[in-house]
Order: structure tokens, then sequence, then C-alpha cells
């Protein structure tokens, strides 16, 4: 199971697996540079590695879409999917599936680049479908959607 940690006050996401493996993801250092783009870094974090990426921008003009509306429909599905949805970004890609006993397992890529040379660091968190998924995907939207309060959801 995993769980997270809104810190609104730091603007700051944690997402952290518990078991074996100590794994999270942290969101920090948000910024807007104008009303369609936000910039932030995620780092990932297990007993042997960590990896950063200091710069993820993401834009409405991206074919990626937002990642909140991703989470979202994430948590919207709850009774499951088959296969796996991506949500995919230069610098960050979560790949979603759907697994037995009702969880979602969200696999995080962090990678300096889209080139063959560029690094890449994979991590895998895991969330009940339903409830722990929406709340995580309400979080990740107060942490996407900074200072624009109008529809954001309640949890």
């Amino acid at each position: 199971m995993s769980h997270f940690e809104a810190f609104p006050e730091q603007s700051e996401l944690i997402v952290r697996s518990s078991g074996p493996q100590s794994t999270s993801i942290r969101f920090f250092d948000w910024s807007r540079t104008d009303e369609s783009e936000v910039v932030f870094a995620v780092e990932a974090v297990s007993d042997d590695l960590r990896a950063c990426i200091d710069t993820v921008t993401v834009s409405v003009w991206d074919g990626a879409g937002d990642l909140s509306e991703f989470l979202d429909a994430l948590a919207r599905d709850f009774h499951g999917w088959e296969g796996e949805r991506v949500w995919l970004n230069n610098h960050l890609i979560l790949a979603a599936t759907f697994g037995s006993g009702g969880h979602v397992h969200l696999t995080w890529t962090l990678r300096s680049g889209i080139f063959p040379e560029s690094w890449r660091c994979s991590l895998t968190t895991t969330f009940e479908a339903g409830e722990e998924m929406a709340t995580f995907a309400v979080d990740a939207r107060g942490f996407l959607h900074q200072g624009q309060t109008e529809d954001l959801p309640q949890h």
C-alpha cells in the first residue's frame, strides 16, 4: 500500500510505499510560468537510489493532457480497466494498471530526456481503488493547480 502527504504551505506532495523496500515520490518547488503552464521538481527515492528532475514542465498545450485529469479518471474507474494507461511528459511518465484485489499500481518513471543515452528511474506505488485513489487525485490536483480554487473537488 501507499500513502501520501500533502503539505500545501510548503507546496509539496509525497507519495510513499510501505513494504520491505521503502520508496517515495516527492513533488516540490512548484511555480507557475503563466496561466497555462506550471513547473515543478520530482524526486524518486528508494533504499538504494535517489533520482531527481528539477524541472518538469506541464502545459495545457501538451498532447499528454493534464496530470490531474489523468489521476481523476483513474479514481473514477474504481471498478477497474484492462491494460495499461499512460500519462507521458518529457521528464515524467506515469503508467497505471489495475490489479487484483482492487488496487491501482502507479509506476512513476523519471527520465533525464527522451534520447537513448538519457537515464531513467522507475518506482511503483500502489493505492486502493476508490476512496484512497480519489483522495490522492484531489491532493495531486491541489498541488498542480495551486492558486486556482475554482473547480477543486473537496475530500
